[in-house]
């Protein structure tokens, strides 16, 4: 079982999330496989259409003969009825847009880690207090890192993944890690329509690249 523990050290070591949702189940595993072959061992499918668990279930059966390593979570959990269905499917943690203690109660009681999403400084305060291992700022883009720089130093210990809006450009990836981050989130910018629609993977594989080169030269 890829634990609580495990998956938090995983995320800091890759200094990166990505995310993204397709209804085309095997578009979505190919797209898996290409960030894998780039470097990706932590990634996260978004529950984010009607094929969503399917889709989920897919990868998870490909998983247990290939890419063994890969930390697979869901994230845009909102209630205790989607968290049920995909820690049932073996999500390996769970990310959600908002704080829901009933779902961070039922991954907690799975010994995973739940990343809820926050905006403000009493929805961070409570997630923190509830022993939310990464906190998602969301969105990330109306936030800024300015926002994490001036709120860090109240939540101790607390570790920040800002998802909306982070660029695959040095200057915005090292002003997030500057202010604070442990990684980045990232959809649309990295795991475009395009690359979906054009099953354009080799671009992915060389944006992924691009990306990791960034991080690792700006990460701390």
């Amino acid at each position: 079982m890829k634990t609580k523990e495990a998956a938090i050290q995983a995320i800091k070591n890759q200094g990166l999330l990505p995310l993204f949702y397709y209804e085309d189940a095997q578009i979505s595993l190919d797209i898996v496989r290409t960030l894998y072959r780039a470097g990706v061992r932590v990634f996260e499918y978004t529950n984010r259409g009607k094929a969503a668990l399917e889709n989920f279930k897919f990868i998870k059966e490909a998983l247990k003969t290939e890419m063994q390593d890969l930390f697979l979570g869901i994230g845009t959990i909102k209630n205790t009825e989607e968290v049920k269905a995909f820690l049932a499917a073996g999500a390996d943690f769970i990310v959600c847009p908002v704080v829901d203690l009933e779902v961070g109660k039922l991954t907690h009681d799975a010994g995973l880690l739940w990343i809820p999403g926050c905006m403000t400084p009493t929805e961070i305060n409570v997630a923190h207090q509830f022993g939310a291992g990464i906190i998602k700022l969301f969105p990330a883009n109306i936030l800024g890192p300015d926002y994490l720089s001036s709120i860090k130093e109240l939540f101790q210990g607390q570790l920040f993944v800002p998802t909306g809006g982070v660029e695959i450009e040095e200057k915005n990836i090292d002003t997030w890690f500057k202010a604070g981050v442990c990684a980045v989130g990232m959809g649309s910018k990295l795991v475009s329509k395009q690359i979906l629609e054009n099953k354009d993977y080799d671009t992915l594989f060389s944006l992924t690249m691009k990306t990791f080169e960034i991080i690792n030269k700006v990460k701390p």
